[in-house]
């Protein structure tokens, strides 16, 4: 089916000139959202997974000094249950070797094997790096290294806060600190290591006389906490990403419409500007090309034979002239709703037979088989504005003759499919992509109208167009109309 050859035509205020220059510098929301969200969800994802990641090493860590200390502080009671104590002591008050005989009612041998039971459990404590007791003067008396019995250790933060504060304090490292000279651990550890300090008190809870300092490296806390983060890290990500694709898609869709709607509004306001114009050149040309019309047959009665033929050239282009008025004003006419059940088989036979004559001038075969067809949702006049326009299109595109062919079918419940193709030189890729725009054309001297018609007289009805094309192989255009269902039109 052929299509008329673009024309220059003046540009209108608010027409689809615009969409090539006014709208190039416009706000970009998809982009900009795009990257905006994406670098807000980024950091927001990043600050809540680093949050959460923190939150679980901390209170793994806290749970885990806590268990241990009370551990600790349990092993002591029982130590000195053991012992046969008096329950007025505490273990707190046997970890000082030099005050052995500092309590007239603690015997030294059994402070001392009370002492020895208790270093011996802490020493023995899975997944420790080192053990330390500490003195009240932050001296070391035990220690699983020997090297730091004997040590006065001064100016230790963490240490100092646990003595005063009362309660266990724990803190987490990742490599030893070279300038703390109590870190003097047995082994290297591999990943995570915890110091945890457990006051030590005495009989009535008043005073801490001792501290033991514990080191540990918690192979299955740190491999809970690796899963942990694996777990956060992972939900972020996922999060992130679904939170994002949603939002894009929303403002996505949000600005296809506002796309939609502002190609609507240049569109109608092209057809207004347009109407106004049209309908005052119609006016203005109907008259005169009536005259000149009446004037031609009036002369064809009386001239030679020599120019017959100029009058005859007058008489097609002054009937091509107000073809184009009429396709002008069709196409800028509102369309009302009054729409009805059309037999669209009628009105192919009835297209088929004005066109009779013109398609046994181009040596057309015309391959149309009538079938049952429900009626479809249409206005006759519209429908036979549609056919006329594709039938001519076609016919033009086969010069020399060709096949014109056209099929029914119903592909889907409540669809109409009307397929129209034909043999002629068909259109590029290009020519394509601008078939249904307004005064498009590649037809010399054509108006561009025809197809732009098509599309809207079919939006308005609730159904399609679609066409492809290939050079020298034809053109196929397919429609897709509504069904008519009983009582509705």
């Amino acid at each position: 089916m052929q299509i008329l050859q673009r024309q220059k035509v003046p540009a209108l205020p608010h027409t689809a000139a615009g969409e090539g220059t006014g709208l190039r510098g416009q706000f970009n929301l998809l982009r900009w959202f795009s990257l905006g969200s994406f670098f807000i969800i980024a950091a927001v994802a990043l600050g809540l997974g680093y949050i959460s990641t923190r939150f679980v090493v901390e209170e793994s860590i806290e749970r885990d000094s806590m268990l241990t200390a009370q551990f600790i502080q349990a092993i002591g009671d029982a130590e000195i249950r053991h012992a046969s104590i008096t329950p007025n002591r505490t273990m707190g008050e046997m970890l000082d070797p030099r005050g052995d005989n500092a309590y007239s009612d603690v015997d030294p041998g059994s402070r001392a094997a009370a002492r020895t039971e208790f270093l011996d459990h802490v020493a023995h404590l899975p997944d420790t790096l080192l053990a330390v007791v500490y003195a009240l003067d932050r001296t070391v008396v035990w220690s699983t290294n020997p090297e730091l019995v004997g040590v006065r250790i001064e100016n230790d933060k963490e240490l100092d806060e646990s003595f005063e504060m009362k309660e266990t304090v724990s803190t987490s490292y990742h490599q030893i600190d070279e300038e703390r000279p109590e870190q003097m651990l047995l082994r290297e550890p591999k990943y995570l290591f915890i110091e945890n300090y457990i006051p030590m008190f005495n009989a009535d809870k008043s005073k801490v006389i001792a501290m033991v300092e514990i080191y540990k490296e918690p192979a299955d806390l740190v491999a809970r906490i690796q899963r942990g983060f694996k777990s956060i890290w992972l939900a972020t990500l996922l999060g992130g990403v679904v939170i994002y694709l949603a939002l894009f898609w929303i403002v996505w869709r949000a600005s296809e419409l506002l796309e939609s709607q502002q190609k609507q509004l240049i569109a109608n306001e092209t057809f207004v500007a347009l109407g106004e114009m049209s309908s005052a050149v119609a006016h203005s040309l109907r008259n005169p090309l009536a005259n000149i019309r009446s004037s031609a047959e009036l002369a064809q009665e009386i001239a030679s034979q020599n120019t017959q033929k100029n009058i005859g050239d007058i008489i097609n282009q002054v009937d091509r002239m107000s073809r184009w008025v009429r396709e002008l004003l069709m196409s800028l006419r509102p369309m009302n709703d009054d729409y009805e059940a059309v037999d669209l088989v009628l009105i192919i036979d009835d297209t088929l037979g004005a066109f009779d004559a013109l398609i046994k001038r181009s040596g057309v075969e015309v391959r149309f088989t009538p079938k049952v067809c429900p009626p479809v949702v249409s206005q006759q006049v519209l429908l036979t504005q549609i056919l006329n326009s594709l039938i001519a299109n076609a016919l033009e595109a086969m010069p020399r003759g060709g096949v014109l062919s056209i099929e029914i079918e119903s592909p889907q419940t409540g669809h109409v499919c009307m397929i129209l193709s034909d043999t002629g030189k068909g259109m590029t890729k290009q020519q394509q992509q601008m078939v249904f725009k307004p005064f498009f054309t590649t037809k010399q001297g054509g108006l561009g109208v025809g197809l732009a018609l098509v599309k809207r007289i079919m939006e308005r009805l609730e159904g399609s167009v679609e066409l492809t094309s290939q050079e020298q192989a034809g053109t196929r255009v397919c429609l897709n109309f509504k069904v008519a269902t009983g009582g509705e039109y």
